[in-house]
Protein backbone atom coordinates (compact mmCIF):
# COMPACT_ATOMS: atom_id res chain seq x y z
CA UNK A 1 0.00 0.00 0.00
CA UNK A 2 1.33 3.42 -0.96
CA UNK A 3 0.54 5.68 1.98
CA UNK A 4 -0.08 9.05 0.35
CA UNK A 5 -1.68 10.70 3.34
CA UNK A 6 0.87 12.18 5.75
CA UNK A 7 -1.31 11.52 8.81
CA UNK A 8 -1.72 7.86 7.98
CA UNK A 9 1.96 7.48 7.14
CA UNK A 10 3.01 9.08 10.43
CA UNK A 11 0.50 6.96 12.38
CA UNK A 12 1.84 3.68 10.96
CA UNK A 13 5.43 4.72 11.59
CA UNK A 14 4.72 5.71 15.18
CA UNK A 15 2.67 2.60 15.87
CA UNK A 16 5.20 0.14 14.43
CA UNK A 17 7.44 -0.23 17.54
CA UNK A 18 4.43 -0.39 19.86
CA UNK A 19 2.66 -2.94 17.67
CA UNK A 20 5.82 -5.03 17.40
CA UNK A 21 6.29 -5.06 21.18
CA UNK A 22 2.62 -5.90 21.69
CA UNK A 23 2.83 -8.82 19.26
CA UNK A 24 5.96 -10.18 20.97
CA UNK A 25 4.21 -10.09 24.34
CA UNK A 26 1.09 -11.70 22.86
CA UNK A 27 3.09 -14.51 21.31
CA UNK A 28 4.85 -15.24 24.60
CA UNK A 29 1.43 -15.59 26.23
CA UNK A 30 0.29 -17.75 23.32
CA UNK A 31 3.25 -20.09 23.72
CA UNK A 32 2.61 -20.45 27.46
CA UNK A 33 -1.15 -20.90 27.44
CA UNK A 34 -1.18 -23.23 24.44
CA UNK A 35 1.72 -25.30 25.83
CA UNK A 36 3.71 -25.00 22.61
CA UNK A 37 6.12 -27.84 21.92
CA UNK A 38 8.78 -28.35 19.27
CA UNK A 39 7.38 -29.60 15.97
CA UNK A 40 3.78 -28.75 16.86
CA UNK A 41 1.59 -28.42 13.76
CA UNK A 42 -0.03 -24.99 13.47
CA UNK A 43 -2.42 -23.61 10.86
CA UNK A 44 -2.18 -19.81 10.68
CA UNK A 45 -5.30 -18.45 9.00
CA UNK A 46 -4.68 -15.18 7.19
CA UNK A 47 -1.32 -14.53 8.81
CA UNK A 48 2.23 -13.55 7.94
CA UNK A 49 5.46 -15.37 8.86
CA UNK A 50 7.05 -12.46 10.78
CA UNK A 51 4.81 -12.85 13.80
CA UNK A 52 6.31 -16.30 14.42
CA UNK A 53 9.78 -14.83 14.98
CA UNK A 54 8.72 -14.24 18.59
CA UNK A 55 8.20 -17.96 19.21
CA UNK A 56 11.60 -19.57 19.86
CA UNK A 57 10.42 -23.18 19.72
CA UNK A 58 10.58 -24.48 16.11
CA UNK A 59 7.12 -25.29 14.81
CA UNK A 60 5.58 -26.90 11.72
CA UNK A 61 3.48 -23.98 10.42
CA UNK A 62 1.06 -23.82 7.51
CA UNK A 63 0.07 -20.28 6.56
CA UNK A 64 -3.17 -20.01 4.61
CA UNK A 65 -3.84 -16.67 2.96
CA UNK A 66 -5.43 -15.13 -0.09
CA UNK A 67 -3.49 -15.41 -3.36
CA UNK A 68 -0.39 -13.23 -3.22
CA UNK A 69 -1.11 -11.95 0.29
CA UNK A 70 1.50 -13.82 2.34
CA UNK A 71 5.16 -12.75 2.32
CA UNK A 72 6.65 -16.12 1.46
CA UNK A 73 10.31 -15.09 1.12
CA UNK A 74 10.95 -14.58 4.85
CA UNK A 75 13.73 -16.65 6.43
CA UNK A 76 12.51 -18.43 9.57
CA UNK A 77 13.70 -21.01 12.08
CA UNK A 78 10.28 -22.61 11.74
CA UNK A 79 9.24 -25.04 9.01
CA UNK A 80 6.71 -22.94 7.07
CA UNK A 81 4.66 -23.80 4.04
CA UNK A 82 2.25 -21.49 2.27
CA UNK A 83 -1.22 -22.32 0.99
CA UNK A 84 -3.58 -20.08 -0.93
CA UNK A 85 -7.23 -20.25 -0.04
CA UNK A 86 -10.29 -18.81 1.67
CA UNK A 87 -10.15 -19.03 5.48
CA UNK A 88 -13.95 -19.12 5.58
CA UNK A 89 -14.04 -22.22 3.34
CA UNK A 90 -10.85 -24.20 3.80
CA UNK A 91 -10.30 -27.23 1.60
CA UNK A 92 -7.60 -29.86 1.45
CA UNK A 93 -7.33 -30.52 5.18
CA UNK A 94 -9.03 -33.05 7.41
CA UNK A 95 -10.97 -32.25 10.56
CA UNK A 96 -8.73 -31.59 13.56
CA UNK A 97 -5.69 -32.13 11.37
CA UNK A 98 -3.69 -29.42 13.16
CA UNK A 99 -2.67 -29.38 16.77
CA UNK A 100 -3.45 -25.66 16.84
CA UNK A 101 -5.26 -23.18 14.59
CA UNK A 102 -4.01 -19.63 15.05
CA UNK A 103 -5.39 -16.29 13.89
CA UNK A 104 -4.18 -12.77 14.70
CA UNK A 105 -6.34 -9.78 13.74
CA UNK A 106 -8.06 -11.55 10.83
CA UNK A 107 -11.65 -12.37 11.76
CA UNK A 108 -12.64 -8.68 11.70
CA UNK A 109 -11.62 -8.56 7.99
CA UNK A 110 -13.38 -11.60 6.54
CA UNK A 111 -16.74 -9.90 5.95
CA UNK A 112 -20.17 -9.65 7.57
CA UNK A 113 -21.50 -11.72 10.46
CA UNK A 114 -22.21 -14.84 8.39
CA UNK A 115 -18.62 -14.88 7.05
CA UNK A 116 -17.25 -14.47 10.57
CA UNK A 117 -19.38 -17.43 11.65
CA UNK A 118 -17.95 -19.45 8.73
CA UNK A 119 -14.42 -18.46 9.78
CA UNK A 120 -15.06 -19.49 13.39
CA UNK A 121 -16.51 -22.81 12.26
CA UNK A 122 -13.38 -23.56 10.20
CA UNK A 123 -11.12 -22.67 13.14
CA UNK A 124 -12.95 -25.11 15.41
CA UNK A 125 -13.18 -27.79 12.70
CA UNK A 126 -9.53 -27.86 11.72
CA UNK A 127 -7.77 -27.61 15.06
CA UNK A 128 -7.50 -29.71 18.19
CA UNK A 129 -6.89 -26.37 19.87
CA UNK A 130 -7.14 -22.76 18.70
CA UNK A 131 -6.22 -19.16 19.41
CA UNK A 132 -8.12 -16.26 17.79
CA UNK A 133 -7.31 -12.61 18.52
CA UNK A 134 -9.22 -9.51 17.40
CA UNK A 135 -8.93 -5.81 18.34
CA UNK A 136 -11.32 -4.13 20.75
CA UNK A 137 -13.45 -1.18 19.66
CA UNK A 138 -12.92 0.36 23.10
CA UNK A 139 -9.25 1.16 22.57
CA UNK A 140 -8.98 4.96 22.03
CA UNK A 141 -6.91 4.79 18.81
CA UNK A 142 -8.38 2.54 16.14
CA UNK A 143 -5.71 0.15 14.89
CA UNK A 144 -6.40 0.47 11.14
CA UNK A 145 -7.27 4.14 10.60
CA UNK A 146 -5.45 5.84 13.45
CA UNK A 147 -8.65 7.75 14.18
CA UNK A 148 -9.62 8.31 17.84
CA UNK A 149 -12.78 6.43 18.89
CA UNK A 150 -13.49 5.57 15.24
CA UNK A 151 -16.23 3.05 15.98
CA UNK A 152 -18.27 5.60 17.93
CA UNK A 153 -18.58 8.13 15.09
CA UNK A 154 -22.05 8.42 13.57
CA UNK A 155 -22.21 6.24 10.43
CA UNK A 156 -22.57 9.28 8.18
CA UNK A 157 -19.39 10.82 9.60
CA UNK A 158 -17.44 7.57 9.09
CA UNK A 159 -18.72 7.42 5.53
CA UNK A 160 -17.57 11.00 4.95
CA UNK A 161 -14.00 10.08 5.84
CA UNK A 162 -14.16 6.85 3.85
CA UNK A 163 -15.22 8.66 0.69
CA UNK A 164 -12.35 11.13 1.09
CA UNK A 165 -9.83 8.33 1.63
CA UNK A 166 -11.15 6.33 -1.30
CA UNK A 167 -9.95 8.95 -3.80
CA UNK A 168 -6.24 8.41 -3.12
CA UNK A 169 -6.13 5.15 -1.18
CA UNK A 170 -8.74 2.85 -2.73
CA UNK A 171 -7.26 -0.51 -1.64
CA UNK A 172 -6.57 0.65 1.92
CA UNK A 173 -10.04 2.23 2.12
CA UNK A 174 -11.61 -1.04 0.98
CA UNK A 175 -9.86 -2.76 3.88
CA UNK A 176 -11.11 -0.13 6.35
CA UNK A 177 -14.65 -0.23 4.97
CA UNK A 178 -14.75 -4.03 5.18
CA UNK A 179 -13.57 -4.19 8.79
CA UNK A 180 -16.22 -5.39 11.23
CA UNK A 181 -15.05 -5.38 14.84
CA UNK A 182 -16.42 -7.88 17.31
CA UNK A 183 -17.45 -7.41 20.90
CA UNK A 184 -16.42 -9.75 23.67
CA UNK A 185 -19.93 -11.24 23.56
CA UNK A 186 -19.68 -11.74 19.77
CA UNK A 187 -16.47 -13.69 20.26
CA UNK A 188 -18.01 -15.86 22.97
CA UNK A 189 -20.96 -16.69 20.75
CA UNK A 190 -18.67 -17.68 17.88
CA UNK A 191 -16.37 -19.74 20.13
CA UNK A 192 -18.61 -21.10 22.91
CA UNK A 193 -16.02 -23.60 24.13
CA UNK A 194 -13.26 -20.98 24.41
CA UNK A 195 -11.71 -19.15 27.32
CA UNK A 196 -11.76 -15.40 26.70
CA UNK A 197 -8.72 -13.29 27.51
CA UNK A 198 -8.66 -9.49 27.42
CA UNK A 199 -5.44 -7.69 26.52
CA UNK A 200 -5.33 -4.46 28.49
CA UNK A 201 -3.20 -1.32 28.03
CA UNK A 202 -3.44 1.36 30.71
CA UNK A 203 -6.60 -0.32 31.97
CA UNK A 204 -8.29 -0.16 28.54
CA UNK A 205 -9.17 -3.29 26.51
CA UNK A 206 -6.86 -3.41 23.48
CA UNK A 207 -7.93 -6.76 22.08
CA UNK A 208 -9.83 -9.95 22.84
CA UNK A 209 -8.53 -13.49 22.51
CA UNK A 210 -10.62 -16.64 22.34
CA UNK A 211 -8.51 -19.70 23.02
CA UNK A 212 -9.08 -23.38 23.63
CA UNK A 213 -6.12 -25.49 24.71
CA UNK A 214 -7.85 -28.71 23.72
CA UNK A 215 -7.15 -30.31 27.08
Amino acid sequence: MNLKYLRINVFYRLMHPFSKRSRRKRMRVFATLMKIKEGMSVLDLGGQPMIWDSVAVPLDITILNLPGAALNDIVSHHKIRYVEGDACRVSGFEERQFECVFSNSVIEHVGPADKQADFAREVRRLGKSYWVQTPSMWFPIEAHTGMPFWWFYPPRLRQYFIERWRIKLPAWTEMVEGTRVLTKMDLKQLFPDATLRVEVVFGIPKSYIAYCSGS
